[in-house]
């Protein structure tokens, strides 16, 4: 029985020494070229865009639930350089937070980041009145990553190589705000501080099924934006969603819902176009609102979940923007119910806004 219970803490020592996470850091060079949008874009493209990526990873090993779910993720956070090689757009500081998540017996690499940058060289009417790309100094950066990774090429270094996709706005916090979005080569090198671990799954849990009934959500997005003409001032806004949510498994949720969009800057535009345009026969009292339907997914990782829209205006008496607009954002459910959200409403590549809501899920 004395040999018994010796083996019993042998394995429990084997098993936490496995699930404890272990950290690295990654170095990479970035070399490709800006993804023009608009046509009055090409002018600000000059070069192509190099950059350096500094990265902390957190490597885990099923300490906790998410991490066997999702196959082992890394995640941490991330320095991010890049030089536009343009004049008017300078160059961009960023940090933020990452997930990575592993395919192909792990050798295939999605990274997923989302932070806040820092232009050098922001629009300004008498100094830089070309960049229409960045009204502010701050901006939002999100970039996504897919990369062929050996992390134990030669003991604890490892070599990665792939394409990377930075975007960068200000979602029209303040006029202009055409943002830029590069595409680049990504190529560096990472160190492992500690022995990379075998990852082993556990096939002896007990599978829990995640399947919920329809579950109905209440969301206030808001914050302040500006109409596309420079310097017709910030007004906040106010973006009330009401939708359904299906759960289907352990990562996913499908989602139908409508909105109403109370956006004031909205107002001065219109009775701006109407003014500026009289061809056009807009009436300036033209209602301001809008209402959308949409369909969306989240995902969910443990109390973060990723969330992605795609809607359709069904009323939109102004029609300047398209019809179609998409959301992509950030959840944190503070308990089951109640979630704080960030998120980036765009139509296309054009950012309208920088979203931060409240919501109850029930």
């Amino acid at each position: 029985m004395k040999h018994f219970y010796c083996f019993l803490l042998l394995v429990s020592g084997l098993a936490l020494a496995q699930q404890k996470d272990t950290y690295a850091i990654e170095v990479s060079a970035l070399r490709g070229n800006v993804l023009p949008h608009k046509e009055d874009m090409y002018h600000l493209i000059n070069g192509h865009p190099e950059g350096l990526m500094v990265r902390f990873l957190v490597k885990t090993h099923g300490r906790k639930e998410w991490q066997k779910a999702f196959n082992f993720p890394d995640y941490g956070t991330y320095f991010l350089y890049q030089d536009f090689k343009s004049e008017p757009l300078g160059s961009a500081y960023a940090v933020g937070g990452f997930y990575n998540f592993y395919f192909w017996k792990r050798r295939l690499q999605l990274q997923l980041a989302q932070g806040f940058a820092m232009t050098t060289n922001p629009y300004d009417k008498e100094t830089n009145s070309k960049n229409k790309a960045f009204g502010t100094k701050i901006l939002d950066n999100t970039n996504f990553g897919l990369t062929y990774t050996n992390q134990t090429l030669f003991k604890n270094i490892g070599f990665h190589a792939g394409l990377f996709f930075a975007h960068y706005s200000n979602g029209r916090v303040r006029s202009p705000n055409s943002g830029i979005n590069t595409y680049s080569l990504n190529l560096g090198v990472n160190y492992n501080f500690n022995d990379e671990k075998a990852i082993v799954n556990d096939t002896t849990g007990v599978k829990k099924s995640y399947r919920e009934p329809i579950k109905y959500n209440f969301v206030l997005r808001t914050g302040i934006n500006e109409s596309p003409i420079i310097g017709s001032g910030q007004r906040p806004f106010y973006h009330i969603g009401f939708y359904a949510d299906k759960r289907l498994n352990r990562k996913s949720a499908l989602q139908l819902g409508t909105e109403l969009f109370l956006t004031n800057s909205f107002k001065d535009y219109i009775k701006y176009f109407a003014v500026a345009y009289p061809e056009k026969n807009i009436d300036p009292n033209t209602d301001y609102k809008r209402v959308g339907v949409f369909v969306g997914h989240e995902l969910f990782i443990n109390r973060v979940s990723l969330e992605a829209q795609l809607g359709y205006y069904v009323y939109q008496p102004f029609k300047k923007d398209i019809a179609i607009y998409d959301r992509v954002g950030i959840k944190y459910y503070v308990t089951d119910k109640i979630f704080t959200s960030f998120a980036v409403k765009t139509h296309l590549f054009l950012a309208e806004a920088l979203e931060f809501g409240v919501g109850v899920r029930l």
